[in-house]
């Protein structure tokens, strides 16, 4: 179909979908955006968020940490640092997580230090949007 484009998401730990969809919502690190059939090639950082794929079926929710996706007319690719169904996140998850950009921020260079705190930002802003608490 014309209007579709391929869809993969993957972790170190795994594949997590590979489908076809007709759109994808990505959380880049220079702002959301949304890939649909014949976009212009991009390749682009992620920053942690929920990652959202349109399809024939309805719309998958993908909670990712960061990463990389590459777009091209054809499809999406998604190479995640750690991802999972959002529908799958617990507050367990959200604490590792959190813990996480905290050691980061911790351990961040003075160079890398506004990095750092614009990652643990995100994913405090990422516990909100999940109904999680970010403590």
């Amino acid at each position: 179909m014309a209007d579709t484009l391929n869809f993969d998401l993957v972790s170190p730990e795994r594949s997590l979908a590979s489908f076809e969809a007709t759109a994808v919502q990505i959380p880049g690190s220079e702002g959301d955006m949304t890939a649909m059939a014949n976009h212009e090639p991009v390749l682009t950082t992620l920053r942690p968020g929920v990652l959202s794929v349109s399809a024939a079926g309805g719309v998958s929710e993908y909670v990712v940490t960061g990463g990389f996706a590459e777009v091209t007319a054809q499809g999406v690719t998604v190479i995640a640092e750690r991802a999972m169904a959002k529908a799958d996140v617990t507050q367990e998850d959200m604490d590792g997580i959190i813990a996480g950009a905290a050691e980061a921020v911790e351990k961040a260079s003075e160079e890398a230090q506004e990095a750092a705190r614009k990652v643990q930002s995100d994913v405090v802003a990422l516990a909100a949007a999940l109904g999680l608490n970010a403590a």
